[in-house]
């Protein structure tokens, strides 16, 4: 049992992680604090499928004599492609959610959800 763990103990620090993240976004009050566990919650589902599509042994796919051209000894390189891209989609989403946080504060001088809501309900019942 212990050594299963000790195989695969990516996946325990994925999970760990992931708990993390969602803790961050559904447990904090300050916006930047829940953008933060977003962040984390991403970097957890990126290491998952980087951790899912190694390979024992195997190579880039790049065909050497060495290796011959049995596909099963390379690895597939869709899934770190997919996350490259992932990668490029989460620093733009995080960049665009900056701006909208610093937009936040400057019209409402705080950070916290509740009060941003309770500073809402004001305006809208002025």
């Amino acid at each position: 049992m212990a050594e299963m763990f000790l195989a695969r103990y990516v996946y325990l620090m994925v999970i760990v992680l992931l708990a993390i993240g969602l803790w961050g976004m559904l447990g904090k009050r300050n916006l930047l604090k829940k953008l933060i566990g977003m962040n984390i919650f991403q970097t957890a589902i990126f290491l998952f499928f980087i951790e899912g599509a190694t390979k024992l042994g195997g190579s880039v796919p790049v065909i050497s004599p060495e290796l011959g051209m049995e596909a099963a000894r390379y690895v597939n390189p869709l899934p770190h492609v997919l996350i490259l891209t992932g990668i490029v989609v989460s620093i733009s989403l995080t960049g665009v959610a900056l701006a909208f946080l610093i937009v936040i504060y400057r019209k409402y001088k705080t950070l916290d959800d509740r009060a941003i809501m309770l500073k809402m309900k004001e305006e809208t019942s002025e």
